[in-house]
């Protein structure tokens, strides 16, 4: 039976306690975590094992509410809302749509593994349906990627979810940029956690 990767739930508690003290908005997002029901109906919707990153953040938190505009909290991660089970499987949907169309077109070089995958198992989205996701492709297994439409490929972010995590946690403790996406946090009307895109540095 797979372990959780270690730090990874005490990385996200850190995380989850600065939000409640200075991003109350965001944290009063989060909804209750997922059953292992909802991670078997993950995995058989998806049609593979997730990755044991994946079950963690599910365990913890089975998404968050659904925003309605960008004025409402929950888009925490780098801008992304928090994706729950049914969120999942739905972008997951999008993703092999998309190679599906790809390779009846003959364009599968242009599309399989560079704007879209379907390994790759999305776990917050913005509201231009942006993704971040787990990579579990076999060399790529547990990488951290971002996928924006209208990008020529997706972005490496993280090799692992728990670097993430701490280079969040330290981001928004010491308010300075996550150098790996270069973003800026900072808290809008005292409820909620934003991120700038930092300009180049000249």
């Amino acid at each position: 039976m797979a372990t959780e990767i270690p730090g990874l739930v005490e990385l996200w508690r850190g995380f989850e306690n600065w939000l409640a003290e200075y991003a109350p908005g965001d944290y009063g997002s989060l909804l209750p975590g997922g059953s292992e029901s909802d991670i078997c109906r993950l995995e058989n919707g998806l049609g593979f094992s997730v990755h044991e990153d994946v079950r963690t953040i599910l365990r913890l938190h089975n998404g968050v509410t659904l925003r309605r505009a960008s004025t409402e909290p929950g888009a925490f991660l780098l801008g992304y809302s928090l994706l729950d089970v049914e969120g999942i499987l739905a972008a997951h949907r999008d993703l092999v749509s998309m190679v599906d169309d790809a390779r009846e077109e003959g364009e599968e070089d242009l599309v399989v593994g560079r704007i879209a995958d379907s390994q790759w198992v999305p776990f917050a989205q913005n509201m231009s349906g942006d993704l971040l996701f787990v990579d579990h492709r076999y060399h790529h297994m547990g990488e951290i990627g971002e996928m924006s439409f209208g990008d020529p490929g997706y972005q490496l972010l993280w090799p692992r979810m728990d670097l993430m995590m701490a280079d969040l946690c330290e981001s928004v403790k010491t308010r300075t940029p996550v150098t790996t996406v270069p973003r800026v946090p900072s808290v809008h009307a005292g409820r909620m956690l934003e991120w700038h895109v930092r300009p180049p540095q000249g």
